[in-house]
């Protein structure tokens, strides 16, 4: 599919061009050429001339699209060959340099990790990595001791962040810290090696050719300026987060050279591989959008502590553009009108699937591969798989039936034409294509924005910054509280500094969460605040209807239930899900609701599979479904419970039991004797109920080896309550634990009384809570421990 007419289409450094005509040449003893007449107008008139030469002449491109031109232009010609510049196809179009890299081996892997972004299955390859990038990035950042980063590394194997994926994969936090161990002692020895070694010792040398042709340098880490920096490329249709960004001195014979350059990290298999330094390569060009060009990179293994130096010269910065432009091109042609009938939207194919059965056996994307090559594929003409690869898809498509295929191809196409639609309306390009007092003007963004105040981290990896307006006020409805931004540099090059969420707006000052540090920017640097308009909502469509062809249980389930029309099941007396105590509870949140909306409420209860809520605009959809997910809290004959505390007080039960802990070790606590008899009911369900369930008094002079405390107030009602004011009933409940103390409420409830507002904010200066902003606060308002 070509970009829409009304593309943004401009001449000058920046330029975008619409393709009009494309023709081969070939000259009389001369390599075949591509002539491209192009124009940046929308409207007839003039046009210019691209002449792609040597390995060029091979680029996919077809009138319609779009390209942005680097080079010389003489007389209204571009001329593009091995030499000198490039062509970039849909320049808007961002791609990874992960992406890039992949299509080195399998174009169609590249592809297909564009559309399916969620698909890399979770590992412990991959967890471990992830949390040796951190513990590395924080490290050399803060310039630690080897006794610090020791220190820094229990911090974080133990805590909160990475637990919920450890427990997901079924792993110990002993198992992962003894093999983050096994790295420490490479990152300490290049550490020495590299940073701490002063100008007057021998530096690492390292093989890093200059222009001059001189190999030899000793290279020296002066500072590292950032970590995780994210660069948009709309010049070179790239993207990328840098691992490292560091200020390194190259000492060769003839003098020293001061360099910004990248530092790529990898965990795995020290390879040295060409798509590891690829992505390397990749980074220098991104440089290019903020800096001059460092000319090369570093690729450091972690393992070893082996660091490479990788040079973007001219040959491998083209031959990636072109790999880059192939993807592209599949990615926007991925659709295509049908020449006969009624000339309907057809699904294209994807670049050929690669004859290499042990690669494709390990491929992340080896599900959506030969789910595309059974639904799609095998209907278009002229499209064959290698003989060795047919039983493999075979194997991998033999639970779908004909209908399921059918399905996954009509749901693909109808996803890719939303996709494309959108493309002309929203999108990040939107950004960098149109000055941000044109979007201000549009209502979607703010701009000539100064950082004020200090950055304050809220939470790890969240922090809240102030910007006011240069001059004049803050434009009243562009932005709203909860709105996602893209906080961008007002200059070229500062494109996609940070994302995040609008905190706080008044007449002068916007406050945003985000999830980088932008205080290390001069203090000069002038912001812009985009409205967030990418295609993040498109992605997890195309993952669900990925998951729904697995061959999984639940999958099955769905698919029986959504393609093949099996009738859901209900239940058939609502006495049956409703115990009596709850029917008061019901009664009252039913109340307000019409006789269409409580019989629609009835049969949601009464559902064992979905329930379909079907209705014109204005009937009440949404005021039944606000009912449906009530408030948890709920008193009845004085007595007050919260339903979904309790199955989470049992849930955390139930997983104490399951590790081994003894059920006559757990104590459950809660200072309501209606929560009590909610949890003793729910406790029934266990073989072996011996976990102890009781009031705080009853609790008095005794104790357990875990004791799990609900509090049960969710409520903004102003009748506090007596028991929750009591500071010595609260003294007893958090000190009858011998070994583990769970306490389970909504923290905003429970600091309006002020006992428990003591304790958490005790709790939370000594960051023994860390997870209150970040679920709770974010975007809704002041932290109700800020008050201390």
């Amino acid at each position: 599919m070509a970009e829409p007419c009304n593309a943004a289409l401009r001449s000058g450094p920046n330029n975008r061009y619409r393709v009009l005509e494309v023709r081969a040449v070939q000259g009389e003893g001369r390599d075949p050429e591509k002539h491209l007449a192009v124009s940046a107008s929308a409207s007839p008139g003039h046009t210019e001339l691209c002449v792609l030469r040597d390995s060029w002449e091979s680029i996919p491109v077809v009138p319609g699209d779009i390209v942005h031109l680097e080079g010389d232009c003489s007389s209204g010609t571009w001329v593009i060959n091995e030499q000198s510049g490039y062509l970039i196809l849909y320049p808007d179009l961002l791609l990874s340099g992960t992406t890039v890299s992949h299509s080195i081996r399998c174009m169609r892997k590249a592809v297909l990790s564009e559309r399916f972004r969620g698909s890399e299955c979770a590992s412990r390859q991959t967890l471990v990595g992830t949390i040796l990038h951190e513990i590395f990035q924080q490290s050399v950042t803060n310039d630690l001791s080897p006794e610090k980063v020791e220190e820094l590394a229990n911090k974080i194997v133990y805590g909160q962040k990475y637990l919920k994926e450890m427990y997901h994969l079924k792993l110990k936090q002993t198992d992962i810290m003894q093999e983050i161990e096994e790295y420490l002692p490479s990152f300490f020895k290049w550490t020495e090696d590299f940073m701490r070694n002063p100008a007057n010792q021998s530096k690492m040398q390292l093989k890093l050719e200059d222009k001059t042709g001189d190999c030899s340098a000793k290279v020296e880490i002066v500072d590292i300026l950032d970590i995780e920096e994210n660069i948009w490329s709309p010049r070179f249709g790239l993207k990328g987060k840098i691992d490292v960004t560091a200020r390194v001195k190259i000492h060769r014979q003839h003098g020293v050279q001061c360099r910004i350059m990248p530092l790529e990290l990898k965990s795995g298999k020290e390879s040295n591989s060409i798509e590891h330094r690829s992505q390397v390569i990749l980074y220098t060009l991104l440089n290019l959008e903020r800096r001059v060009d460092p000319e090369a990179g570093f690729l450091l293994y972690l393992k070893t502590g082996t660091m490479y130096p990788v040079t973007g010269t001219r040959m491998d910065r083209r031959e990636l553009i072109k790999l880059r432009n192939q993807v592209a091109f599949y990615l926007m042609h991925s659709t295509y009108k049908s020449t006969v009938g009624s000339q309907q939207s057809q699904l294209a194919a994807l670049p050929p699937v690669i004859d290499d059965s042990q690669a494709c056996k390990y491929c992340s994307q080896i599900h959506n591969c030969f789910l595309y090559s059974r639904a799609v594929e095998e209907r278009i003409a002229n499209v064959s798989f290698p003989p060795a690869i047919m039983p493999i898809i075979e194997k991998e498509t033999q639970h779908l039936k004909p209908s399921h295929l059918e399905y996954f191809s009509l749901w693909y196409l109808m996803l890719t034409l939303e996709m494309q639609s959108g493309d002309s309306k929203k999108g990040y390009k939107n950004i960098w294509m149109i000055p941000s007092l044109e979007r201000e003007k549009a209502g979607d963004c703010v701009g000539n924005m100064i950082r004020t105040d200090e950055v304050q981290e809220v939470s790890e990896g969240q922090y809240l910054h102030s910007f006011q307006r240069k001059n004049g006020a803050v434009p009243g409805a562009n932005l709203l509280v909860g709105d996602r931004v893209v906080v961008s540099g007002e200059e070229n090059g500062l494109l996609g500094l940070a994302s995040g969420y609008v905190r706080e707006i008044s007449a002068t000052k916007i406050s945003c969460l985000l999830g980088r540090n932008l205080s290390k920017l001069p203090g000069s640097t002038t912001f812009r605040l985009d409205h967030e308009e990418g295609d993040c909502g498109i992605g997890v469509p195309f993952e669900n209807l990925s998951k729904l062809m697995k061959d999984s249980p639940i999958s099955e389930k769905l698919r029986n239930l959504i393609i093949d029309f099996h009738k859901p099941g209900f239940i058939q007396h609502l006495s049956s899900v409703l115990p009596p105590e709850a029917k008061e509870a019901v009664a009252s949140i039913l109340k307000g609701l019409n006789k269409p909306q409580k019989q629609a409420m009835k049969q949601v209860l009464l559902s064992k599979d979905y329930t379909l809520i079907v209705g014109m605009p204005g009937t009440g959809k949404t005021t039944t479904i606000c009912a449906l997910v009530p408030a948890p809290e709920h008193t009845e004959k004085g007595g007050v419970c919260n339903v979904t505390e309790a199955k989470l007080v049992f849930f955390l039960t139930t997983l104490f039991i399951k590790a081994g802990c003894k059920p006559s070790d757990i104590g459950i606590i809660s200072p309501y004797r209606h929560q009590l008899k909610v949890i003793t009911d729910l406790m029934a369900r266990l073989k072996e109920n011996r976990v102890e369930v009781n009031t705080i008094d009853k609790y008095q002079g005794r104790d357990k080896s875990i004791i799990i405390v609900s509090f049960v107030r969710n409520s903004n009602d102003e009748n506090l309550g007596a028991l929750l004011k009591d500071w010595r009933r609260l003294n007893v409940a958090i000190t009858r634990a011998k070994h583990k103390l769970i306490m389970v409420g909504c923290v905003p409830s429970l600091c309006r009384y002020p006992p428990l507002e003591k304790l958490l904010c005790h709790l939370q200066s000594e960051a023994m809570i860390s997870f209150f902003k970040t679920v709770l606060w974010e975007g809704k308002g002041k932290n109700p421990l800020d008050r201390r």
